[in-house]
C-alpha cells in the first residue's frame, strides 16, 4: 500500500523510519517556471551546484520518452516538470532517515492518545453521514476508516505539502532506489493526465504519500475511488469524502470482514506455552478458551473465526487474540504496532476501553548495537537469521524463539537484555 512511517515490528519495540512514507511535513520551494517547459533553473535557496541541476536536467530529458513510451503525452510531462528542480532536502530525508526506537506502548500512548481519540470522535461526528454511507457500501466500518484517517493525516491536518512531482523526479534520478520511484512518477503523470489532480496542487509527503489517507501514486491508481460523484478521485481537498471512500474500498479489496474486530485483548492462563503465540498459529476461539485463553472479563472469546495470539510486549505485557481482518489492516502498513494502533484507536472511537494490561514500562531495551549483536550471535549458533542489520524481523523473532527452546526458557521470541545475555554464555 502507501509506504507511511515503516514501523518495523520488534516484538515490544519499534524501529521507525521515515522510509518512503509520509514523512513529516516540511514546505518545500519551487524555483520558478522557464519558458523552455522540462529544463530546471538552480534554486537558490536550496544551494544546489550548477552541474548537479544540468545532470538532473539531462536525466529529465530522458525520462520524457520513457514516460511517453508509457502512454504518458508529450503537454502533461511539460506541464507536469515546470518549474521542477532537483530537491537536495528530499534526498537528505531519504539518505538521513533518522532511526529512533519506540517501544509499543509509547506507541500506542501516542496513537490512541485521548486527544486523538476525542478528535477522532469528533470528526467521526462531523462526516457521519459520509462515513456511514461509505460503511453501507464498502462493508468497512466507519470507525476503522476514520481511525486510519487518524494514524495519517491526524485527520487531515497533516496531508503533506510538498510537490510530489519534484519529490518523485527528484528520488528517481538520485537513483538508491530509482526504478520503484520512476514508476511512481509514472503512476502520478498519469493520475494527471486522468484530470484527477493538476501538477501544482499534487502535494504529499518528500517521498510522494499524498492525501487524508496518504496513498501513494501506484495505490491510488488501483485503488482509489470518485465517492462524491464529482468525476474525480480527489484526495487532496479539504473535502476527505474521496480519500475515506478510497481507503475503505482498500481494505474491502484485501478482504476485510464487517464484524469482525481486528483483534481482542485476552488474558493468558498460568504456564501458557508462549511458543504457541505466532501469528502463523491459528486456532478457534473454542480451542483458545479450552486452553484457558479468555476475553478481559473471563469469558471465551466469541467464535469471530481462525485467530491467533499475538505478545507484541513478550510474555510481560499485554496478549492480543487477532483475526483476519488484522491481516487485511496490515496491507496498508505490515507493521504490528501500526496495526494495533489502528486497531485500539477505532475500538476507542467507538467508546471501548483502554488496554487494560499493564505494559513493561522502564523495560531497558536493547540498542541498535545490541540488536545487531544479538543477530551476530544468533547466526553464529546456526539459527536461520538472514541479516545483520539491528531490525528485529519475523526470521529473527522465530531464531529468538529457538534459541530460547534450546536453553529452556519461556518462547517469546521478545529481544530483551536476558536473552542477549544468555546468547553471551
Amino acid at each position: 500500500m502507501n509506504m507511511k512511517y515503516f514501523l518495523l515490528p520488534l516484538s515490544g519495540a519499534i524501529l521507525m523510519t521515515n522510509a518512503a512514507c509520509a514523512g513529516p511535513v516540511d514546505r518545500s520551494l519551487r524555483p520558478e517556471a522557464r519558458p523552455s517547459g522540462l529544463s530546471v533553473v538552480q534554486q537558490p535557496v536550496r544551494q544546489v551546484a550548477p552541474e548537479t541541476q544540468a545532470a538532473f536536467s539531462q536525466w529529465v530529458d530522458g525520462f520524457r520518452s520513457r514516460a511517453q513510451a508509457q502512454g504518458i503525452r508529450n503537454d502533461v510531462v511539460t506541464r507536469s516538470f515546470a518549474g521542477i528542480g532537483y530537491n537536495p532536502d528530499v534526498v537528505t530525508s531519504d539518505r538521513n532517515q533518522s532511526e529512533f526506537k519506540r517501544e509499543i506502548w509509547d506507541y500506542l500512548d501516542s496513537a490512541a492518545s485521548p486527544k486523538r481519540v476525542a478528535n477522532g470522535q469528533a470528526a467521526l461526528q462531523q462526516h457521519r453521514r459520509t462515513l456511514q454511507a461509505i460503511e453501507d457500501r464498502f462493508g468497512v466500518e466507519k470507525e476503522v476508516v476514520t481511525a486510519v484517517w487518524g494514524m495519517e493525516s491526524t485527520y487531515g491536518e497533516r496531508r503533506g505539502t510538498l510537490d510530489v512531482i519534484e519529490s518523485l523526479a527528484t528520488l528517481a534520478y538520485d537513483g538508491r532506489r530509482g526504478a520503484f520511484f520512476e514508476k511512481q512518477l509514472i503512476a502520478a503523470l498519469q493520475i494527471i493526465q486522468a484530470g484527477d489532480v493538476d501538477p501544482r496542487s499534487m502535494t504529499g509527503s518528500w517521498a510522494g504519500a499524498m492525501g487524508h489517507t496518504q496513498f501513494i501514486p501506484t495505490s491510488y491508481l488501483a485503488y482509489a475511488v470518485d465517492f462524491s460523484g464529482d468525476g474525480k478521485r480527489d484526495i487532496w481537498s479539504d473535502d476527505p469524502t474521496d480519500a475515506l471512500a478510497s481507503t475503505a474500498a482498500y481494505l474491502k479489496r484485501f478482504g476485510w470482514t464487517k464484524g469482525q474486530p481486528w483483534g481482542v485483548e485476552v488474558r493468558l492462563p498460568s504456564g501458557f506455552n508462549a511458543g504457541l503465540a505466532s501469528r502463523d498459529i491459528k486456532r478457534a476461539p473454542s480451542e483458545w478458551a479450552a486452553m484457558g485463553v479468555t476475553d478481559m472479563q473471563g469469558r471465551a472469546v466469541p467464535n469471530h473465526g481462525a485467530a491467533s495470539i499475538l505478545l507484541p510486549a513478550g510474555t510481560a505485557g499485554a496478549a492480543f487474540m487477532i483475526f483476519d481482518n488484522f491481516k487485511v489492516i496490515s496491507r496498508y502498513n505490515n507493521a504490528e504496532a501500526y496495526v494495533i494502533g489502528v486497531g485500539h484507536l477505532s475500538d476507542r472511537i467507538k467508546g471501548g476501553p483502554e488496554i487494560q494490561t499493564a505494559w513493561p514500562r522502564g523495560y531497558a531495551p536493547l540498542s541498535f548495537d545490541e540488536r545487531m549483536e544479538m543477530q551476530q550471535r544468533l547466526q553464529a549458533r546456526g539459527y536461520p537469521v538472514e541479516k545483520i542489520d539491528g531490525i528485529i524481523g519475523p526470521n529473527t523473532v522465530n531464531a529468538i524463539r529457538a534459541f530460547q527452546a534450546s536453553v529452556g526458557v519461556p518462547q517469546d521470541g521478545f529481544p530483551s537484555q536476558d536473552v542477549l545475555a544468555l546468547l553471551k554464555r
